[in-house]
């Protein structure tokens, strides 16, 4: 079943908005590289969007968020570098945030606009928080999926346990299954939504078998970052950012406490809070009621 199917019954039969696959060039200490991106609506809308997915994830994950907002935003979508249809950088040791928040602010640059709005899931939340907690920073509202400024170490080690340790799979089917397992605390999603996903997040290699769509090099930064056995305090970025803010929480999310939750609405920009029941980390936004959330904080006036 191709995507655009999934996304014809995700919305009750309504047509799905088309987007277009671009890139932009960056530049790393190894060399220069492609980030890609999707682009959904229409191009000379002034009003932006920028979707930034998970650690492990891709763009494709905001497919059905940015088909239903593409009529009122012009959606951008990155591939992380290393993720995705973007290029693997040449040294594993590069992936961080510095290089992340570069490559957006060149992305930015290519969209030339002066503001955007911000959708960012978890690792893509923390990027958008280091951007809206700068002096003349170009994001004008912002939404954290299931991201703070404190960070668990149980979900840091969850995480640690399998990024860039991914099996390879003799089978689309396989592959399902493990990205099911991996991915549980999304929730109880359908079949055409884990089907999507995981179409998604898998390419062919030359031996025949299915790999996932980022660079196992990512791992060993990311555990080194983190030194997953004590707690992330992001709260003087936090404090910083001035727009307005919503923070959606998986109501059993293990990286995002109801306690952190609760204080991001009583801190720094005093964000919007929502839960999403029966949902870990993180909430897809791959249904009505969950895209309905995101897309009354944005439209607001």
């Amino acid at each position: 079943m191709n995507i655009l199917a999934n996304l014809s019954r995700w919305f009750s039969g309504a047509p799905a908005a088309a987007f277009a696959a671009k890139d932009v060039l960056c530049a790393s200490a190894s060399g220069l590289h492609r980030m890609a991106y999707t682009e959904w609506g229409e191009r000379d809308n002034p009003r932006v969007l920028v979707c930034v997915h998970g650690l492990t994830r891709n763009c494709r994950d905001f497919d059905a968020l940015a088909a239903a907002l593409a009529p009122h935003y012009r959606v951008v979508c990155p591939d992380v570098v290393g993720r995705g249809r973007s290029d693997w950088l040449k040294n594993g040791a590069g992936y961080g945030f510095p290089q992340y928040v570069a490559d957006m602010m060149v992305l930015l640059a290519r969209l030339d606009v002066e503001e955007v709005h911000w959708v960012g899931t978890s690792m893509g939340g923390l990027i958008g928080m280091i951007i809206a907690g700068q002096e003349k920073s170009p994001i004008s509202r912002l939404v954290l999926n299931d991201v703070g400024p404190v960070i668990t170490p149980e979900s840091l080690q969850r995480i640690g346990d399998y990024v860039g340790k991914a099996p390879r799979f003799a089978s689309v089917e396989e592959a399902e299954r493990y990205i099911r397992l991996v991915s549980a605390p999304f929730g109880a999603l359908s079949d055409a939504q884990w089907r999507q996903l995981t179409e998604s997040s898998i390419r062919r290699g030359d031996d025949g078998k299915w790999g996932m769509v980022y660079d196992p090099a990512i791992g060993e930064p990311f555990r080194q970052a983190f030194l997953l056995h004590q707690a992330v305090d992001l709260w003087p970025i936090y404090e910083g950012i001035r727009c307005p803010t919503l923070v959606v929480r998986g109501a059993e999310s293990d990286l995002l406490t109801a306690e952190t939750h609760a204080a991001m609405g009583l801190r720094g920009p005093r964000a919007r809070l929502a839960e999403i029941p029966g949902v870990g980390h993180a909430p897809m936004f791959l249904d009505e009621p969950q895209i309905a959330v995101v897309k009354e904080f944005l439209l607001a006036t």
